[in-house]
């Protein structure tokens, strides 16, 4: 696993069965729409595909500029887009710090976000869908998406603290 300075972001490659998966979903769903798979695209869904965590584009960007020193930040916010367009990645967007991306879960789901380093957690919560159906069901609106955010200090922070 690599840690990046300043950032709770870990790149892991998870089980290839998994990884590999996801990766291949993400590029049919590019080509699928008429782009390119650029061997810069295709490093960047590996990326994302891969992350344990949720990184940041610069994050994605650090990431690959050993095998890639030429790809700018600005291709890795192009793919990051057209991949979100594509319904293939997840933005969490904050005012007070940099977006992240879930390239391994995009559909939406609840996360727990550590206020003092920014650690993104993704809790399971199995009754959520229930919920939002329920709401639907109350209120009569079509709840077509969600965001569920829970605030607070991770484990680690916690003890720094004590």
């Amino acid at each position: 696993m690599q840690s990046y300075p300043n950032s709770s972001w870990k790149y892991t490659v998870p089980k290839l069965s998994s990884f590999e998966e996801r990766q291949a979903d993400m590029a049919a769903r590019l080509k699928a729409a008429g782009h390119k798979l650029t061997p810069q695209r295709l490093a960047i869904l590996k990326v994302l595909a891969a992350s344990e965590g949720h990184p940041s584009a610069e994050q994605v960007h650090a990431r690959l500029q050993p095998e890639h020193p030429s790809m700018s930040l600005a291709t890795v916010y192009k793919t990051i887009a057209l991949l979100k367009q594509a319904g293939e990645v997840l933005e969490l967007q904050f005012s007070d710090r940099d977006n992240r991306y879930d390239g391994h879960r995009p559909d939406p789901h609840p996360h727990l976000i550590c206020t003092a380093c920014g650690a993104i957690v993704d809790p399971d919560l199995p009754g959520l869908d229930n919920l939002a159906e329920e709401l639907s069901r109350r209120t009569g609106f079509a709840v077509s998406s969600h965001r569920l955010d829970f605030y607070g200090l991770c484990p680690v922070c916690r003890a720094k603290q004590s």
